[in-house]
């Protein structure tokens, strides 16, 4: 069997991102997600998120957490499919985060966030949030894939670190709070 030229197979990974981040961006809008948050106003950031436009422009405090999802989808697939090129996992990154955008604007998980984090005003992603929600996370995945991994780890823990001052929020904390709440986190959360 001759192998496939790398251009070639660059071009079929790169449009399988293309149409995984389509099917996404399908499953939302038939799930009701609004292109453009609630109201239909385009926006670029939103750094408040007590406001009812977190997660409804381009870019809010939680798409450092999808840069995490990047950095931890490389790890765990390097583990994995170690003999795989890294434009494979990519595509596998790209799938799961696109699956948990879908996961995460369904009802059931809209309402655990308002009832068990500190997300009491969050109504699902907007379209556009959700796509550059999955275009953080291969960022993520790309940056982990180039970095040494004491730098990676480094940009990580600061980024953990800023979140969790700026916003009493991360992505360890999301994670908690999402499988297993707890009663003081949140009160720490909500400055109490």
């Amino acid at each position: 069997m001759i192998p496939e030229p790398k251009s070639r197979t660059i071009r079929i990974r790169t449009l399988a991102v293309v149409l995984l981040m389509s099917a996404a961006a399908g499953a939302e809008y038939s799930m009701g997600r609004r292109p453009w948050g609630i109201a239909g106003i385009p926006g670029v950031w939103s750094g408040s998120i007590w406001s009812e436009h977190n997660s409804q422009c381009l870019f809010d405090p939680y798409t450092f957490t999808h840069l995490l999802h990047g950095v931890m989808f490389y790890a765990l697939l390097s583990i994995a499919l170690r003999n795989w090129p890294v434009i494979s996992r990519l595509v596998i990154a790209t799938g799961l985060e696109a699956g948990w955008e879908i996961l995460e604007n369904t009802n059931y998980i809209i309402q655990r966030y308002r009832a068990e984090t500190i997300s009491l005003n969050y109504f699902g992603d907007s379209i556009m949030n959700s796509m550059t929600d999955i275009l953080a996370c291969i960022f993520g995945f790309m940056l982990a894939s180039r970095l040494p991994v004491r730098w990676t780890v480094i940009g990580a823990i600061a980024i953990e670190f800023t979140l969790a001052l700026l916003i009493r929020d991360n992505l360890a904390l999301n994670l908690i709070m999402l499988i297993h709440p707890s009663h003081a986190i949140r009160m720490l959360q909500l400055g109490h």
